[in-house]
């Protein structure tokens, strides 16, 4: 692997007492034909399979909790969203979660270890190995962290749900202003526990600014911010 997992596990946020279900979890199918053609299986898709099940459960759990009032297609829509392909590639980006795997030559000479699909699967994988060696509390600790997010983040991240930048789009185009710009000011703090602060701009006096754990959740706020600002006329 290019990089030491303990730096993963301080990513996670977990520190694993057994290695072995977070090693076979990072080790896809490309590596281990090549280190054991027609052997027994020794990869992450086994693992893939299982942290599906543990993730949609727990992030069923999750959902209901927090929005006890939403009804079951409500729900439904929110956990479809959060277990998606394209949501779990973005959260295993964050992780970095590609420096660690074990792939095959000829998969990582492809581009292998930006592959939506495959670090999707090599997350879940993750929380199956998690749930392996801790449970369903290791495992929830994982999908809160990096799957779900904050009650705030994931307010403002689900499309119908506190939307403000479809929303701030919207009143831009009512107003034929340009359309927003976000831009990144800075970042703070270490690998694993990020802060961001980015602005919303619609042209060059309109402007507005916010922090977040992601770049998605700052943005979001620095949009309902700028909204907020517009809607009290300061435009």
């Amino acid at each position: 692997m290019v990089s030491d997992v303990a730096v993963l596990e301080a990513a996670l946020g977990y520190e694993f007492r057994d290695r072995e279900p977070l090693i076979r979890a990072l080790t896809h199918k490309s590596w281990a034909y090549e280190q054991s053609p027609g052997g027994p299986p020794c990869d992450n898709e086994q693992l893939e399979f299982l942290g599906d099940s543990v993730l949609g459960f727990v992030v069923g759990d999750i959902l209901l909790r927090r929005f006890p009032t939403y009804r079951e297609g409500q729900l439904t829509k929110l956990r479809a969203q959060l277990v998606s392909e394209i949501h779990l590639h973005e959260a295993a980006l964050e992780l970095r979660l590609g420096d660690y795997l074990r792939l095959g030559r000829g998969e990582d000479m492809s581009g292998g270890r930006a592959k939506k699909a495959l670090l999707a699967d090599a997350l879940e994988a993750v929380i199956a190995a998690a749930y392996m060696d801790g449970g369903i509390p290791a495992a929830r600790g994982i999908i809160e962290r990096h799957v779900v997010g904050s009650v705030e983040e994931l307010d403002v991240a689900i499309p119908g749900v506190n939307d403000f930048k479809s929303a701030l789009q919207h009143l831009a185009q009512s107003r034929r202003l340009p359309q927003p710009r976000y831009v990144i000011v800075s970042s703070n703090g270490p690998e694993h526990a990020k802060t961001f602060l980015v602005e919303a701009r619609i042209g060059p006096e309109l402007v507005g600014r916010a922090e977040g754990p992601t770049k998605k959740a700052a943005s979001q706020r620095a949009a309902g911010a700028l909204l907020e600002q517009m809607e009290r006329g300061a435009c």
